[in-house]
């Protein structure tokens, strides 16, 4: 899929004909990425479904209209599905996770408020914060041509991460106590893998321990230490190529 993604509000109901793409989305096709009649696009709702089209028209200065457009397809959900619980980073190091893990294939992010974590998601503060880090998986995931973006959960507790990781078909936390490798350990070929992925100051020993009672394993990712910006995009990479997602 090379054309460029949009989101529509709904797909429902959607076989053909013309649709209309205005709005904030119709503003980026038309001053933004400058599309012109002829161009293919592809619609989406960003839960799997999509549909592709051709360009009629460019009306004004956010007006998009799409003809010719082809039955709605949807996107079975891959397997295994990969969420990583991403500990929050400081500064805007989060929706770099986000943007990075989205392009990748990530299917689910989970903020964590872990106990070394120096930015807090407090009130309207920690709304803004989720409203970006979700802002920001929608362009990626549009820009990276996905038709089906990840979920960004509320902000959870240690306790509710936890409670995810014992539900997971494999739960891993990247610590540098970990004896194995990521690269070399088991992979469900179906279900839920969850990934812990720890603040700059580290998992804590209490963190580590309720993590390993709900059965997630320590792993290493590498030789080197990598920022908690990072780590998650490298390691959700390393298990879409040995899960075979990445054919």
């Amino acid at each position: 899929m090379t054309a460029p993604v949009f989101v529509a509000d709904s797909l429902d109901g959607l076989s053909g004909g013309e649709y209309v793409l205005d709005g904030p989305e119709g503003r980026h096709a038309v001053s933004v990425k400058r599309l012109r009649p002829g161009e293919d696009v592809v619609l989406t709702d960003g839960r799997g479904h999509w549909a592709e089209g051709v360009v009629k028209a460019a009306e004004g200065k956010d007006r998009l209209v799409v003809m010719d457009l082809e039955s709605v397809v949807e996107e079975p959900a891959p397997q295994p599905r990969i969420t990583v619980v991403q500990a929050l980073p400081k500064g805007d190091r989060g929706e770099l996770a986000v943007e990075t893990m989205t392009e990748v294939g990530v299917d689910a992010i989970v903020p964590w408020t872990a106990s070394r974590c120096v930015s807090q998601w407090k009130g309207d503060r920690g709304l803004k914060a989720l409203a970006k880090w979700r802002a920001t998986a929608r362009e990626a995931g549009k820009q990276s041509r996905r038709v089906r973006f990840p979920e960004v959960a509320d902000a959870a507790t240690t306790k509710r991460v936890a409670s995810l990781l014992t539900d997971a078909d494999f739960a891993a936390v990247l610590h540098e106590t970990g004896e194995i490798p990521l690269a070399t350990a088991e992979l469900p070929a179906t279900g839920d893998i969850v990934l812990v992925v720890g603040p700059e100051g580290g998992v804590s020993p209490e963190e580590l321990a309720l993590f390993q009672e709900a059965g997630a394993r320590p792993y290493v990712l590498g030789p080197t230490v990598l920022r908690t910006s990072t780590a998650g995009t490298a390691a959700a990479a390393l298990l879409l190529g040995r899960t075979g997602r990445w054919g």
